[in-house]
């Protein structure tokens, strides 16, 4: 298969784990203060996104896929907030296991790996219309 073709075929793979993984970052964010609905209710358990690389059997080129979404198993945190509904009679709620500094460093990394896959998409393309053009001026 045409190395640029396969190319393509790479960076698309990229894109679309990379904006799946923008999306599940995004989630953890928006939850981060998202208590439990009653007290002794478990919050919002931070999501996680696995890769892994397959073989594209029709060009040989190696792949990257979304292999599993799962879940952060860590522990919550606690805080003291009595007026909260999800407080227990103690007066302490449980907060989700979100780290929203470690969140903002995970969506820049997939954001410039986003990126990194869209210039390479349009490198691809630029030469794949580059080669026409060679064809058509040769004929």
């Amino acid at each position: 298969m045409d190395p640029l073709v396969s190319a393509l075929k790479v960076s698309a793979s990229g894109l679309e784990a990379e904006s799946t993984r923008l999306r599940i970052v995004s989630e953890n964010i928006a939850n981060a203060r998202s208590t439990g609905d009653a007290p002794g209710t478990d919050p919002y358990r931070r999501k996680t996104v696995s890769f892994a690389a397959e073989v594209d059997r029709a060009s040989g080129a190696s792949t990257v896929e979304v292999q599993r979404l799962g879940t952060d198993d860590s522990d919550f945190s606690v805080e003291f907030d009595p007026g909260n509904p999800a407080a227990d009679g103690k007066g302490m709620v449980k907060l989700p296991n979100v780290n929203v500094l470690i969140e903002m460093a995970d969506m820049r990394e997939a954001n410039r790996s986003y990126e990194a896959n869209l210039q390479t998409t349009k490198q691809a393309r630029d030469l794949i219309s580059a080669t026409i053009d060679l064809l058509r001026a040769s004929q």
